[in-house]
């Protein structure tokens, strides 16, 4: 399920990805690597030049910022002009990069008393509480109680909650599952919660289905639209426009709950 969608123009007159210079550890160590700028337009934009054996000038842009890989015979002036060519893309892709990360950082967790985790699209809090004997859940407090000592680790807290959400995805998960596998007229082998860091869910020819666990911090609609999108693979294994006229037949608005997943992020914690 990929996330593909336009971002804003950059904001900042000067923007670099690499205020920081990343440290370079060449894997090839034949490979001359620089760190250079220039300006595309109003924005000044930081990136990495590699020297390696290829034919073209080629771009990345990840979490470390832009990446340019350039034969060793180009010369600079022709690498700034194949730059400003890219331009648009380039700066799209910088700002992609950046709200994601932004968007992680807001995910993440703070393991301790009084941190808040979100669960089924809603906050809950997190409560160390020495004199309860398992985890509980206080629906009208939304409260998740944990039978910890006072001054808990965040390794603690953290491993006693995510227990408690996988074992909480697993119930959800199952017959929301069974409950669309039955409109679909699929049948659904096994369900195995997975941990993947690039990964919502997958779907296997035999009838397997995988779900990241993590999907149990989302709203049901999510939820929903991840199970309808994996369990249609077993009807059409591919993305064609039957595929998506079967999750359409369930889901006839997923295309709602497809733009707000794309929002979100898997931040492993």
């Amino acid at each position: 399920m990929p996330a593909k969608r336009p971002a804003p123009l950059l904001q900042d007159s000067q923007l670099s990805l690499f205020d920081v210079a990343p440290e370079i550890t060449p894997a090839d160590p034949g490979a001359a690597r620089a760190l250079r700028e220039l300006w595309l337009g109003q924005h000044r934009i930081g990136y990495e030049l590699k020297r390696a054996r290829r034919r073209s000038i080629g771009f990345v842009v990840g979490p470390q910022g832009l990446r340019v890989s350039a034969p060793r015979w180009v010369p600079i002036n022709e690498i700034e002009r194949a730059l400003h060519h890219k331009g648009e893309w380039i700066l799209r892709k910088l700002v992609e990069q950046r709200e994601r990360q932004q968007r992680m950082q807001a995910a993440r967790i703070d393991w301790l008393d009084g941190g808040q985790l979100p669960f089924l699209g809603e906050a809950l809090t997190l409560v160390v509480a020495p004199f309860v004997r398992e985890v509980t859940w206080d629906t009208s407090s939304r409260e998740l109680r944990l039978p910890l000592p006072s001054g808990a680790a965040a390794e603690q807290v953290r491993d006693l909650a995510q227990a408690w959400l996988k074992a909480r995805a697993r119930e959800d998960f199952l017959p929301r599952c069974q409950h669309f596998a039955d409109r679909l007229g699929v049948a659904m082998k096994s369900l195995r919660l997975s941990s993947a860091q690039t990964r919502w869910g997958s779907a296997s020819a035999d009838g397997s289905i995988r779900l990241n666990w993590r999907l149990i911090h989302f709203a049901p609609a999510i939820i929903d639209y991840v199970v309808a999108h994996e369990l249609a693979h077993l009807r059409e294994m591919n993305h064609s426009p039957a595929f998506w006229d079967t999750v359409r037949s369930v889901l006839p608005d997923f295309e709602r709950s497809r733009e707000a997943l794309r929002e979100e992020s898997i931040v492993v914690q």
